[in-house]
């Protein structure tokens, strides 16, 4: 028996999504103040969890705070607690082979200490690495486009949408099944940089390319620890689960052994890295106080959306892999891309359950067909960075990156100066090979 959802109790996840996407643009001084946040995500999702539970939802906004939120806010709460205790020193010399290696580097950290961590990592190093150069604002939107974004294809640690996945039944190993997608593109992106970084590098003056080579220090990595902890948190993600152990199925609060023992990575990093490398590093609680509080009203408001699509699926004429993979990368461009890749997940499993015949001779992956988990996760995670409100960590790294005086482009020259003209074509060219 379908449960029945009316159109209007949708509306709170559009305000919430809207929310994030518009206030930014029209009050960034107010919405910067994560209180403000707080107030948006309670007057949203306090009277949508009312509505759930007088209409006998409670089971579904239960299981979506217990199981998704909590599990979700716990892991990028210890990446950004122990990723935020390595501090990266040094300066290269900024030449178009540094800076593409740089790079490469960040693209594979993404997938194992999860675009967030590594994003905030590196980004400072590379800043001050480059801050001789006078033409480097591309460099900045290239690291945008592989390190926060299209590195963390490879591992449910590397952008939230694969861990709600991951959650939701897909295995660990699976996600190394992206790594055509994965290689294709940011090889592709790592190509393409590295000749526009060499275009500007030949209009440097003669004197610039000449401190680079003078102001020279060798790279030094302080909170070499922590490295232990992540791999702690990779171990536990890997292996504690039900396909490793199937006894942990029986019962689905087993399933917090793994959050208990990713929370110990976080408390030892906590109590083991020196206070002055988070000093050095600016460590603040500020990034992720403010994903706790948006996605707590996320995580409320998204519940009549996702009973709605799982009911209605067949309806809405998604119904290909390739239209997954531009309908979750289309949202994802403009909104989080996180909750589209549980909406459109839930729409997978809803068409399922209407036409059983798509399970029939495919790979399987989370109850849904082995190639729509595909596009929903490489579309998520590659259309995040078509504009800087589709992930998380853009906003980040462009704020950092100002504060360091780079002028970077607005929100719309962002778009057709930059992701239209580079990222579009080559996530096009992506599905026409491998989805």
């Amino acid at each position: 028996m379908k449960e029945y959802i009316p159109i209007w109790a949708m509306l709170p996840f559009v305000l919430m999504l809207g929310s994030i996407a518009v206030f930014p643009l029209i009050s960034g001084r107010i919405w910067d103040k994560n209180f403000n946040k707080l107030i948006v995500a309670l007057i949203l999702g306090i009277p949508t969890g009312i509505w759930l539970l007088a209409n006998h939802f409670g089971f579904h906004l239960y299981h979506t705070l217990v199981f998704d939120y909590v599990p979700f806010l716990i892991l990028l709460g210890s990446l950004f607690i122990i990723t935020g205790g390595i501090f990266v020193d040094g300066d290269i010399e900024a030449k178009p082979l540094a800076n593409t290696v740089f790079l490469g580097m960040g693209a594979l950290l993404a997938s194992f200490m999860g675009t967030t961590g590594a994003a905030m990592l590196l980004i400072r190093p590379l800043l001050h690495t480059n801050r001789r150069r006078k033409l480097k604002v591309h460099t900045i939107l290239f690291f945008i486009a592989i390190v926060a974004n299209c590195g963390g294809l490879l591992t449910p640690l590397g952008d939230p949408p694969l861990f709600m996945m991951y959650l939701r039944g897909a295995a660990f190993t699976w996600f190394l099944k992206l790594a055509p997608e994965w290689f294709f593109l940011n090889m592709s992106l790592l190509l393409i940089y590295f000749f526009v970084d060499t275009h500007f590098w030949n209009k440097e003056t003669p004197e610039s390319r000449e401190r680079e080579h003078e102001f020279t220090k060798q790279i030094k990595i302080n909170g070499k620890m922590n490295f232990i902890w992540l791999g702690g948190v990779i171990i536990a993600v890997a292996l504690i689960n039900p396909h490793t152990f199937p006894a942990l199925g029986s019962n689905p609060f087993f399933s917090f052994i793994r959050e208990a023992v990713i929370l110990l990575m976080a408390l030892l990093s906590l109590n083991f890295t020196p206070r002055m490398t988070r000093i050095s590093n600016s460590f603040t609680w500020h990034p992720i106080e403010e994903v706790a509080y948006l996605f707590f009203g996320i995580f409320i408001t998204m519940v009549p959306c996702l009973i709605f699509l799982e009911n209605n699926a067949g309806a809405l004429g998604i119904t290909t892999h390739t239209l997954f993979y531009y309908a979750s990368g289309g949202l994802s461009s403009f909104l989080d891309n996180t909750p589209t890749a549980v909406t459109f997940y839930s729409l997978a499993k809803g068409l399922v359950s209407q036409e059983p015949a798509l399970l029939h001779n495919v790979g399987t992956v989370a109850g849904i067909p082995g190639i729509f988990m595909k596009a929903i996760c490489v579309g998520a995670v590659y259309f995040g960075s078509m504009t800087y409100i589709g992930n998380g960590p853009n906003f980040m790294v462009k704020s950092i990156a100002e504060h360091s005086n780079i002028k970077m482009p607005h929100f719309f020259a962002y778009m057709y100066k930059f992701s239209l003209i580079i990222l579009l074509p080559l996530f096009i060219l992506c599905q026409l090979l491998f989805i």
